[in-house]
């Protein structure tokens, strides 16, 4: 029975985003637990579609012990504060500290920015080798959007990122890295290869379903793993991280580093080949409304992409629901606008009421708030279990929420900003998503894992908001030369 470490640490950051994460926003809960430490890791990541969970029950289940030392993460927003980083960090190493451990689990995202570091993690890496030393087996799990470096690849014996988007496997990726961490404690030895590619992928056009090309090229990879190579990864990357390491990657481990080098180079020529499919239609919110008028069946969704909590949106844009109120457009929900003081006024006055407050438009710079009366349909203390296939377990606390109407569009508001990705969030509400004929959903990509099936057209809506969508509309400062902002 082998004695294992576990640590999680993981931000998504936005250096496009106006704001800056601070201590606080690792600290509280929101549809993933709040900074946890200890024994306490367990019970919060129970039975979560999170690579933590995956990792300590597979772990778990071939019978070693699981030492949980701490797991914290934020919603992506700008760039964490140094403060933050070396708070957690002094943390974590504390708790590294006089451990007898025979290897070392790390959830990380992959594309951390602080105020002072382009690879947060790396940082990370090195400075708890400096505590365990070089040789102990360290196994990490990455999402789909991390940012490869070289300092990530050197520090580790192995990583394994996430295969979809929406990420639908995360506990799953947590029990492929436990399975890599078997093999290591079983005196195998993988030798790592791996290529950066020189061009960015928007968000929207990263996704795995249907027919899109991430979905082919991940296929492609699978089919070229084997028992001497298990792990071949596209990892699509974060491409609003303005660093000189941005832009997707490619990484494999084999036991002869040949077998490696070969499956990154074929993987990189698969992905050349569909550099041009990256792509597709973003809609203005009036060429939206303007594509269904004069339809009278059919429930569409308009994913407000720009806005997307899960890349760094405020959550709180007022684009797309203005455009519905100012065409009259009924039978149409906005999900989820984040703003704590008028979720506050809402519970204060009571469902049947009307709260006569501007709602939202103070995140993003330019927007503006929605302005009222709204009538309070419903209320709720934002606690609840994720149902659908990304959220799936996550024990959420969004903080008081609202559902409200105004001239036969209704939104759900939050406290604490989240993109809409899981229908408990409608059915927290007393709302049914499958009652209304245009879903405006404040998310890129996870809302297709619960909410694709309900549609029968989905248009991705250029609306005001952080989560740029066309990366020709941002001035990248820092990239490397030669990568195509595409």
């Amino acid at each position: 029975m082998a004695r294992i470490g576990v640590i999680g640490f993981l931000h998504e950051t936005n250096t496009f985003a106006p704001d800056v994460t601070g201590l606080d926003r690792f600290e509280e809960a929101d549809a993933w637990p709040g900074l946890t430490e200890g024994d306490a890791i367990l019970e919060a990541t129970r039975d979560m579609n999170l690579a933590v969970s995956g990792f300590i029950a597979t772990m778990r289940a071939a019978g070693h012990e699981i030492v949980p030392l701490l797991w914290c993460s934020a919603n992506p927003s700008g760039p964490v504060e140094d403060a933050a980083f070396e708070a957690i960090t002094a943390r974590i190493e504390a708790r590294l500290r006089g451990q007898a451990l025979d290897g070392l689990f790390l959830d990380l995202h992959g594309s951390m920015v602080t105020q002072s570091l382009d690879d947060a993690e790396g940082e990370l890496l090195r400075r708890l080798r400096a505590i365990t030393g070089p040789d102990l087996p360290y196994v990490a799990a990455l999402d789909f959007h991390a940012i490869l470096t070289q300092a990530m690849v050197d520090r580790t014996q192995a990583m394994v990122a996430y295969h979809s988007y929406p990420h639908v496997d995360m506990a799953g990726t947590g029990a492929r890295a436990a399975r890599m961490m078997q093999r290591l404690l079983a005196g195998e030895t993988f030798f790592a290869a791996w290529r950066k590619l020189d061009f960015l992928v928007s968000m929207p056009w990263q996704g795995t379903l249907g027919d899109a090309p991430a979905g082919a090229l991940m296929a492609a990879a699978r089919a070229l793993e084997t028992e001497d190579c298990p792990e071949v990864q596209f990892i699509p990357g974060f491409p609003l991280s303005d660093t000189p390491e941005s832009g997707p990657g490619v990484l494999a481990y084999a036991r002869v580093p040949a077998r490696a080098t070969h499956a990154v180079q074929t993987l990189v020529r698969e992905i050349e080949a569909r550099r041009d499919a990256f792509s597709g239609r973003l809609y203005s919110p009036d060429e939206a409304l303007d594509a269904l008028a004069g339809r009278d069946a059919g429930r569409v969704i308009l994913a407000d992409t720009q806005d997307n909590p899960g890349g760094g949106g405020s959550g709180d844009t007022t684009g797309m629901l203005r455009a519905l109120l100012d065409r009259g457009v009924g039978r149409a929900c906005v999900a989820i606008v984040c703003d704590a003081a008028f979720a506050r006024a809402a519970h204060a006055l009571g469902a049947g009421a009307r709260v006569d407050l501007p709602l939202g438009g103070r995140g993003y710079p330019g927007d503006e708030p929605a302005t009222g009366p709204f009538e309070i349909l419903a209320l709720g203390d934002g606690r609840f279990v994720g149902t659908g296939p990304f959220y799936l377990g996550c024990r959420m606390d969004l903080g008081p929420m609202a559902r409200v109407r105004r001239d036969g569009v209704e939104i759900l508001v939050s406290s604490r900003k989240q993109q809409a990705a899981d229908q408990a969030m409608f059915h927290h509400l007393g709302a049914d998503p499958r009652d209304y004929r245009i879903l405006v959903l404040k998310s890129s990509v996870h809302f297709r894992a619960d909410f694709a099936a309900l549609a029968d057209e989905i248009l991705m809506v250029k609306a005001p908001g952080a989560n740029t969508a066309d990366l020709r509309d941002l001035a990248f400062r820092r990239l490397r030369p030669g990568v195509e902002i595409r």
